[in-house]
């Protein structure tokens, strides 16, 4: 059986501090980060109780390929990937809010809507509108950042700048930002056959300027529509063809679970967990063009210690 990572207690030379995610462990060196993408998943803001073999390759792998494939558009954290789970990078000051875009009206968006609310985040949407639907240009609807085992809160423009969270200036940059690594993504996605419905991005600030930061149009950040078929199963009503982590969700939700208080992770079988391995080898395939080179996982940390003290050792 394939191991996956779920846990790491690293102790890097210089290392100032650490933070464990939902999903990612992050190790403070100086003005580095070191962060470990992980093979743990989360859903409604729950860390599941088994890991998913090679997910954390998968992740990291995708979120390096289109930061490189973005750094024209804005300035990003990323300075190298010493290792398949890991990515180290410049350490900046974050925002408290995440950039949430989406390009269709679907996932909790449309829960909301379906329900009878007509405003999200401060952007008003229209009547009749229906699942999948196509909104006439992408919306933002941001979110604050929650502390673990808390849930992210929508929140609108006018109320991050009124509460200080972003000032107005740089606000407009992190919308600009967004739109435009927005619409890359959109045109890479396409190129393969994909529809990218909605993401988000987390940006931060380092020496003054405004970075991206953290990972970029993966499946746990991102999703995606095959574009074959999208109008045809739009027309008819059904469910589109769909590659992200909302298949995991949707899987929960069948076993009465939704993050709720007294409500219990249904039981991962073996059979589960290599279904959703194999659901991220295949978005991983699909986004990319490439084949998923699967990593050595006969002693991982060993292997991340090694590859990043390599990396250190180099600077």
């Amino acid at each position: 059986m394939r191991q996956a990572l779920t846990a790491t207690e690293f102790n890097f030379p210089g290392q100032t501090g650490v933070y464990h995610g939902k999903v990612r462990d992050v190790y403070s060196i100086g003005d580095l980060l070191v962060m470990v993408a992980t093979d743990r998943i989360s859903a409604f803001d729950v860390v599941l109780p088994k890991g998913i073999p090679f997910k954390g390759q998968m992740l990291n792998q995708i979120a390096a390929k289109f930061l490189d494939a973005s750094s024209d558009i804005c300035p990003n954290w990323k300075l190298a990937t010493p290792d398949p789970m890991v990515t180290v990078g410049v350490r900046c000051a974050s925002y408290p809010v995440e950039m949430i875009v989406r390009a269709y009206l679907c996932g909790s968006a449309w829960r909301a809507y379906k329900s009878g609310v007509r405003e999200i985040c401060g952007v008003k949407l229209p009547d009749g509108m229906r699942e999948n639907e196509k909104f006439p240009q992408p919306i933002i609807t941001p979110t604050t950042k929650a502390e673990l085992g808390l849930h992210d809160e929508d929140i609108s423009k006018e109320e991050i700048i009124k509460q200080g969270l972003v000032s107005a200036d740089e606000y407009a940059v992190l919308e600009k930002y967004t739109l435009a690594l927005f619409a890359r993504g959109t045109e890479i996605a396409a190129e393969r056959g994909l529809i990218l419905v909605d993401t988000k991005y987390e940006f931060g600030k380092y020496d003054g300027k405004i970075y991206l930061i953290d990972e970029i149009h993966t499946p746990d950040s991102s999703r995606y529509f095959y574009a074959e078929g999208y109008q045809e199963r739009f027309e008819k009503g059904e469910a589109q063809k769909q590659l992200s982590k909302e298949f995991v969700r949707e899987w929960l939700m069948d076993n009465g679970f939704q993050g709720k208080e007294g409500q219990k992770v249904p039981e991962m079988t073996e059979e589960i967990v290599t279904g959703i391995s194999e659901r991220y080898i295949e978005l991983f395939e699909n986004i990319t063009g490439e084949s998923f080179d699967k990593a050595d996982t006969t002693n991982i940390s060993e292997r991340i210690e090694k590859n990043v003290l390599n990396y250190l050792a180099t600077r």
